[in-house]
């Protein structure tokens, strides 16, 4: 049973075991980096609080105006090419951060930064469905977010001594060992065998300018109820601690708790719970239970401000779990929906639009918890509840008109798989390189913010 159950877990083929590699690599260097990087900023660069939280500002807007775009030249030039630039391209600016000086310097890098990190999710996406093929794309992209999961905490841990020894190039070093994960994630990556990339279709020289993602309203429908699903994210990372320190009778040390209890929860469930998304009517019920599981942890949160300490914490604990079945329903629908009702021909651009929701929720959600649904105690709580429960209530109608819309309009509108293609990328075979091949073949597919 035990075996089976870690089978599970184990990518299929030996491309998809690079693809959890470099998952994995990944995530340990942004989980050493980011369990340092405010301190840095702060402690050796000397930025105050408030200058690194506008430079952040500043960044999250850069990625919001650039993502679409990127993902559309994705679609032109290769969506595996692009992936490994922009790797190359983290790890310079990473590089650079490590030696910032000021808050001018620190804005250019991490606005830099901000301009591939909005590409490389839905890029990912693309290339993980190009690389293990439609019937196992949510089953990989879920063991990718497991491992990513279980990265972070390595890395998080793997800082703690430097961050004791606290001296500036002991931070340095974090930032730099980060730079490295990326250039052998991009070398890993290069060597991948994909389905053969077909450049996508153009009518003239302002290709790039006519972004269709952005003109699909029922796709553009079905990317602002994600952003309200997706609210999850800024609700572990925001809303819970300040929530808990403000407003409850619960010890700030529960903070850590909570964290843990939700990443060893996404580890474990993550892969099972997403077989339940490898259809569109399976996709839709993950996203209808996402829902309904936010909302019981809005109900939670409600009732944890006017109790005593340990009642405080079960509800807690109560609400967390319900937040990560939450989370791994959320991710999965979304993994299959955006994929499926992505034209063949614009797929990393359709993901990248997708991805503007992600974008958005990091820009909207920290103001609408710190500044409306706590400030208004357990009235706010149970108010974020009602808005789960409307988006709940608004998933199937939202997925049939979107469904509807692609039915009987071909290629353009309805999903091609990967599987259609046979021939394999040119530079893969002999290890060449990170370029694309252009003989017509179907594009490739799957990068998170989920």
């Amino acid at each position: 049973m035990t075996v089976r159950w870690l089978r599970d877990y184990v990518p299929p083929g030996p491309t998809g075991r690079r693809l959890a590699l470099i998952s994995f690599i990944d995530s340990v260097g942004t989980g050493l980096f980011l369990a340092s990087s405010a301190v840095f900023a702060v402690r050796h660069i000397g930025l105050d609080t408030s200058q690194f939280g506008w430079a952040m500002s500043a960044a999250g807007l850069v990625g919001l105006i650039v993502g679409v775009p990127l993902g559309r030249l994705g679609d032109r030039i290769g969506p595996r090419r692009l992936l490994v630039t922009l790797q190359l391209w983290r790890a310079v600016w990473f590089s650079a951060l490590a030696f910032a000086w000021n808050l001018s310097t620190f804005v250019v890098i991490v606005c830099c930064l901000a301009l591939a990190e909005a590409a490389v999710s839905p890029l990912t996406q693309v290339v993980v469905a190009s690389a293990v093929g439609d019937d196992q794309r949510v089953r990989t992209m879920a063991i990718l977010r497991t491992l990513r999961n279980a990265g972070f905490s390595v890395g998080a841990l793997a800082a703690t001594p430097l961050l004791t020894v606290g001296t500036a190039w002991a931070f340095r070093s974090t930032v730099l060992a980060n730079g490295v994960s990326f250039v052998i994630a991009a070398l890993v990556l290069a060597r991948l065998r994909l389905v053969a990339h077909a450049p996508a279709p153009t009518a003239g020289s302002g290709a790039l300018m006519r972004l269709k993602g952005l003109r699909d309203l029922p796709y553009l429908q079905l990317t602002a109820l994600n952003s309200v699903l997706v609210l999850h994210m800024t609700l572990l990372s925001v809303g819970i601690p300040l929530w808990v320190v403000a407003r409850t009778e619960a010890p700030v040390g529960v903070v850590a708790v909570l964290l843990a209890v939700n990443t060893v929860l996404a580890v474990l469930l993550q892969v099972p719970l997403s077989r339940r998304a490898e259809h569109e009517a399976g996709a839709v019920r993950c996203l209808i239970g996402s829902g309904l599981a936010l909302a019981v942890c809005a109900l939670a949160l409600a009732g944890t401000g006017s109790v005593t300490r340990w009642p405080a914490v079960a509800l807690l604990v109560a609400a967390t779990v319900a937040l990560t079945l939450g989370e791994i329903l959320q991710s999965a629908g979304a993994w299959e929906l955006s994929y499926r009702h992505a034209p063949a021909d614009r797929r990393t651009e359709y993901l990248s639009t997708f991805n503007l929701g992600f974008s958005v929720q990091e820009i909207v959600g920290p103001v609408l918890l710190a500044g409306g649904v706590i400030a208004l105690g357990g009235w706010g709580w149970l108010a974020l509840g009602g808005l789960f429960c409307v988006a709940t209530v608004l998933v199937r109608p939202v997925a049939g008109h979107l469904a509807a819309s692609r039915a009987g309009s071909g290629p353009e509108g309805a999903d091609t798989t990967t599987d259609t293609a046979v021939a394999t990328d040119s530079g893969t075979d002999a290890g060449g390189g990170p370029g694309d091949s252009p003989p017509a073949a179907e594009p490739s597919a799957s990068t998170n913010h989920a």
